[in-house]
């Protein structure tokens, strides 16, 4: 089994100042600061409570400047800019604007193991920004570095089956204005903006519902959307099942991440094939939430879809009732919650038999708009990430 990974309230970003064999650490403020651990596009999971808008707090590790023929060591500093993206192009800002965000001292970090070098910010909700480093002795800037565009906002695991993949008829473009919806991929372990295809380790190549859905969220939320998906297509609810491929996958993703709001699942027609009971599926996503859990440290809502209908694969009205009704019997269960009911959707919003896809380009807007119906007004009742060392239930 995988470690637990240690924090899901801080993003740990690590600072490291790189130098060519054989300079002087006194250089000019060209010298470039190399800043790993977060990385352009990338959304970090803001806390959401009651009592406050939301926000993150990312933990900076920064390697410390030798202290060669100084007499003080060098002042790490640090601001946070609005980064402008237009036609999903950064704009950058020109040198009279940035002079209007001051810089400040990079706070210690109280909880940091070692104090040295670990430092705290405190980003509220929103983005797209642009994080500058520097390190400074007396009037010198000795080196900088900067990371753009980063978010704090609303981060989702998706996981499933091919409806959560790219087996739909059109690829959909983000279309907020600012981009902000973006997507990890675990091949180039990078972030970047979530236009079909979604980057889901199945491998197709067709459109998805994930950008209508990130836009819904964008827009009416005001933050920006990550998204991860893991989903892959013609897999079982059995196929899921911690010890296997997919179970470790989900696994890794979500230490990778770190932080996420929920889970959002969407499968169940490999199951009506397989003829799954109710009583066998309940016990498949207790058991697959259960473990996920104790490798996460923590418990994220699972969104269940009713995703049962496949109408150019099978007509199986009873089995699709059996996965259907175990779904209502989780959705009574913590962490589970009741998503869209996607079978809702025929006609027109389904591929022919000929194309043996799933939604058409008209169905993956509306299944999309199911899914921001379903999850929003939960994000909207301030409800709070649980703490990572809540007690996962037997």
């Amino acid at each position: 089994m995988l470690a637990p990974a240690t924090s899901f309230r801080v993003l740990q970003v690590v600072v490291v100042v790189c130098f060519l064999v054989g300079h002087s650490l006194l250089v000019r403020g060209d010298e470039t600061i190399e800043i790993s651990g977060i990385q352009p596009w990338e959304v970090v999971q803001r806390d959401i409570t009651q009592e406050q808008p939301g926000g993150a707090d990312i933990r900076v590790q920064c390697k410390a400047v030798a202290n060669r023929g100084v007499e003080q060591e060098p002042v790490w500093q640090y601001r946070i800019l609005d980064c402008q993206v237009s036609d999903r192009q950064i704009q950058p800002m020109s040198s009279a604007a940035s002079d209007d965000f001051p810089w400040s001292s990079l706070p210690a970090d109280p909880d940091a193991t070692n104090s040295r070098g670990a430092f705290r910010i405190r980003l509220h909700a929103g983005g797209w920004y642009r994080l500058e480093i520097r390190c400074v002795h007396q009037e010198t800037v000795l080196a900088m570095g900067a990371v753009e565009p980063i978010g704090v906002g609303e981060v989702f695991m998706i996981a499933g089956q091919s409806y959560a993949t790219n087996c739909n008829d059109e690829r959909l473009l983000v279309q907020d204005a600012r981009a902000r919806v973006s997507v990890w991929n675990p091949k180039t372990n990078s972030w970047g903006i979530a236009n079909d295809p979604q980057p889901a380790p199945d491998g197709s190549d067709g459109g998805s519902i994930w950008p209508a859905f990130g836009d819904e969220i964008a827009k009416r939320s005001n933050v920006p959307v990550g998204l991860v998906n893991v989903a892959v297509g013609a897999t079982s609810s059995h196929q899921w099942m911690p010890g296997g491929v997919l179970h470790q996958r989900l696994l890794e993703a979500g230490i990778r991440t770190q932080r996420f709001r929920a889970v959002l699942w969407q499968q169940g027609e490999s199951d009506v094939l397989a003829e799954t009971s109710t009583d066998q599926y309940v016990a498949n996503l207790q058991q697959i939430e259960k473990e996920a859990s104790i490798v996460w440290s923590f418990r994220p809502t699972w969104f269940l879809a009713k995703s049962t209908h496949h109408p150019t694969v099978y007509n199986n009205a009873s089995g699709e009732g059996q996965i259907r009704a175990a779904i209502d019997q989780l959705c009574l269960k913590v962490p589970f919650r009741l998503g869209p009911d996607t079978d809702s959707l025929q006609g027109e919003n389904r591929g022919d038999i000929k194309s043996r896809r799933h939604f058409t380009g008209i169905g993956q807007i509306r299944a999309a708009a199911l899914w921001s119906d379903a999850v929003l007004p939960w994000i909207g009742n301030g409800v709070s990430l649980r703490k990572s060392n809540e007690s996962v239930p037997p």
